[in-house]
């Protein structure tokens, strides 16, 4: 019953035209705020998907690596160990330094070494994001290889394809006791550049991807001994369960991150970003709510008659309250049923058209990825109703106050 009188409040013509368009004015208001908050948490969604898609390229699913110190060391039985988790699609050694890298006679810059083992591949996905040349890192045999980031290539003056001129790497050396001279203090080697990769400026401008055996050799380190092992877990595993099972195989000797917490600091301004966003394009709904204050206001001075004839009946002001409380929730939610229309209809056309495109400069992506997520639909839901109740709750609270006598005829 409480539906069905307002409802017909809703749809009734009004005596004055004013409160209909004051109402058709709330829906609106709520339409375009419910509408923009899902196109722009859409975005949102898709810029994090795109980032973690780009992190998951270079960061494994799980990363054991040393409490304290640089490396760790893990016997080939361990190792099997490892593989037999369940959960564990691939892995792989990976030996990490800073270096000081000189290509030619032409000037130095200091760069992250990454020497890396044969299923590094399996594990990353950096030779799908090949920009020029080959990923190749080369053999003792024939000379090992550097892969650069695209932007390490540039600022070195690098040519992969044509130029035959190594890269000179100087690495510090571990254990050193006493230096007479800089050189002792350095360990030197070659690579012939190989190739580039162009991930983003993250990682296209701070690391070299190398042979794992040309880390270990200039570093004087054993051939079980290494910076990291990077695990890749099997589709759609969680990382955290993959990390909890990996934790009861190795103890705690070893910190175990998952991808998340390698990239902690990133992850948690995106989320930031992302709930400053929700709050500031919340306060449309709240402007909003005002039109719906005064629109149900108006109507509580318009139905004065019916609200007598109701109190007359023996409706108790609970009621009369209720009433126009649900005449409140139906504004919001034809505002609401809109706005998600509205946002839908966008989100499909940008995601299948592009309709609104980034710079052309980018490499990346050319238009705005936008994805629509439902926990963004019921937060926006359980947003509008409790802004809308709120507006409501003092129109329809006075509705159930009001004291009104009926008049003799």
């Amino acid at each position: 019953m409480i539906w069905q009188f307002a409802s017909r409040y809703f749809r009734a013509k009004k005596s004055t035209n004013a409160i209909n368009i004051i109402a058709w004015v709330s829906v609106s208001a709520i339409a375009v705020g419910a509408g923009a908050l899902i196109i722009i948490l859409s975005v949102f969604n898709g810029f994090e998907g795109l980032v973690k898609s780009l992190y998951s390229t270079f960061y494994p699913s799980v990363k054991v690596s040393a409490v304290s110190g640089k490396s760790i060391v893990l016997t080939p039985a361990q190792l099997k160990q490892i593989a037999g988790v369940k959960g564990v699609a691939f892995m792989t050694e990976v030996v990490e330094e800073k270096a000081v890298l000189r290509y030619g006679q032409g000037d130095q810059t200091i760069a992250i070494l990454k020497g890396v083992d044969s299923n590094y591949n399996k594990v990353a996905a950096v030779d799908k994001s090949m920009s020029r040349g080959k990923f190749d890192t080369g053999e003792e045999s024939q000379g090992y290889n550097a892969i650069l980031g695209l932007e390490l290539e540039m600022a070195l003056g690098v040519d992969v394809q044509r130029d035959l001129t190594p890269i000179s790497v100087y690495l510090p050396r571990r254990n050193v006791s006493s230096v007479t001279t800089p050189e002792d203090a350095l360990s030197s080697g070659i690579l012939y550049p190989a190739g580039s990769f162009n991930i983003q400026q993250e990682f296209n401008s701070k690391y070299v991807l190398t042979n794992i055996a040309f880390m270990r050799g200039l570093l004087g380190m054993g051939e079980d001994e290494m910076s990291a092992l990077e695990v890749k877990g099997t589709p759609g595993l969680d990382d955290k369960v993959l990390k909890r099972r990996l934790g009861q195989v190795l103890g705690p000797q070893y910190t175990i991150q998952t991808r998340y917490e390698q990239n902690q600091a990133l992850y948690a301004i995106m989320q930031t970003e992302r709930w400053a966003v929700y709050v500031i394009m919340s306060f449309i709904l709240v402007i909003a709510a005002f039109n719906m204050i005064g629109s149900l206001y108006m109507l509580v001075m318009e139905k004065q008659k019916d609200i007598t004839i109701l109190k007359a009946m023996g409706a108790r002001p609970q009621l009369i309250t209720r009433i126009f409380l649900a005449e409140g929730m139906i504004i919001a939610g034809l505002g609401t049923l809109i706005g998600f229309g509205i946002s839908i209809t966008f989100c499909l056309l940008q995601q299948h058209f592009g309709l609104i495109r980034l710079e052309e400069e980018s490499f990346l992506v050319n238009a705005y990825p936008v994805s629509m997520q439902f926990s963004d639909f019921v937060l926006v839901c359980v947003t509008i109703v409790v802004i809308g109740g709120a507006a409501s709750w003092y129109p329809a609270r006075r509705a159930g106050r009001e004291q009104i006598a009926l008049k003799a005829t």
